[in-house]
């Protein structure tokens, strides 16, 4: 659907977020299937999925923006790359941390052919991807937790309790831990339009985790911050979003996937630090694709650990739908003469 007949002109479309909203909105179902498909064919070789890169500045050390480039096999094949800024200090100005657009290319001209934002998408196949992995191993521990705790209360957090939401997850305790009480408490607000459970703000980290059987880590931290063990004895299922929460101590206590093991061991996340511990990968049980083809078994007895990288392809996937459905619609904004040298000699 989405490449051009080899006689036209290449044509380029944006799609704004009001769209990308309009198309996924009430959808986590269905995203969570496009996000599952997309792991599917990363697992069996039919993706292109390089290394992030990292755009850093020496004097906001706390700032980067990240190309996710991405290529996507099958009878729906496109590329594409996401560009994604993350500035946390953003939010005390009050506009959100992160910014996103994402470029889809012909899989077989290489012309791009869309930009999209890419916030939202970004926002919703992450979430897509934290549910997919809560269903999949809660199934292998015999049954859904219904005690959840949201450390970090952002955009992400609302997306990924949405997305818990949407696929079929019910709580009967809702825990809140942010270090803005400002935050935590908006969130608590959000919590209590959409859900029944009785919902508590922690003032500890501690109170959170000990308290929750789901944990859903979803900060802006930069290195690890929660260190002992013994707060994770019950053996929750954790969410590790963010992915530089937890201490080496704590991830060699628990049983690891990942999305990705070798994007993973990059970049200080947890499980890289945890490998320069170590001197070894042990420690990992296998990635989210070996769960769903039951390669990999959770035991009931450890904490269970999923820290996803993020994959480009997850994005290209999601991306690739909504561009089809609003060319359906027939309401692509498409840039009139944007590719002008099409002449190779004028």
């Amino acid at each position: 659907m989405n490449q051009p007949a080899p006689s036209l002109a290449p044509s380029f479309s944006v799609i704004p977020g009001a769209q990308v909203h309009e198309v996924i909105n009430g959808k986590e179902d269905e995203v969570t299937r496009i996000v599952e498909a997309a792991y599917r064919l990363h697992g069996t070789g039919r993706t292109v999925n390089p290394d992030s890169y990292f755009l850093t500045f020496p004097d906001r050390p706390s700032s980067r923006i990240i190309a996710l480039p991405a290529s996507l096999r099958g009878e729906d094949a496109v590329h594409g790359i996401k560009w994604i800024s993350s500035f946390p200090e953003n939010v005390a100005a009050g506009i959100p941390r992160a910014s996103a657009v994402l470029i889809l290319n012909d899989a077989r001209t290489g012309y791009p052919f869309a930009c999209l934002e890419s916030s939202v998408i970004s926002a919703a196949r992450t979430a897509a991807s934290a549910a997919l992995a809560a269903v999949e191993l809660s199934k292998q521990r015999g049954g859904r937790p219904t005690r959840v705790g949201f450390f970090g209360t952002g955009l992400i957090a609302r997306f990924i309790h949405s997305y818990l939401a949407g696929n079929g997850f019910s709580f009967d305790e809702l825990g809140i831990h942010d270090l803005s009480a400002e935050h935590a408490d908006a969130f608590r607000g959000y919590l209590a339009r959409t859900e029944d459970g009785r919902i508590t703000v922690h003032g500890t980290a501690e109170e959170l985790v000990r308290s929750s059987d789901l944990i859903v880590f979803a900060t802006t931290a930069a290195q690890p911050h929660v260190t002992d063990p013994e707060w994770f004895t019950h053996n929750p299922l954790v969410l590790h979003i963010s992915l530089r929460d937890l201490s080496p101590e704590i991830l060699l206590a628990s049983h690891n996937v990942t999305d990705d093991i070798e994007h993973c061991m990059k970049a200080n996340t947890s499980l890289h630090l945890t490998e320069q511990l170590v001197g070894n990968r042990a420690f990992v049980a296998g990635t989210l694709y070996d769960v769903l083809t039951r390669q990999v078994v959770c035991p009931p007895d450890r904490p269970v650990v999923f820290s996803p990288f993020g994959l480009g392809v997850l994005d290209l996937a999601v991306a690739n739908h909504i561009y089809n459905q609003v060319s359906m619609n027939r309401s692509l904004h498409t840039v009139a003469d944007f590719f002008t040298e099409l002449k190779r000699y004028g």
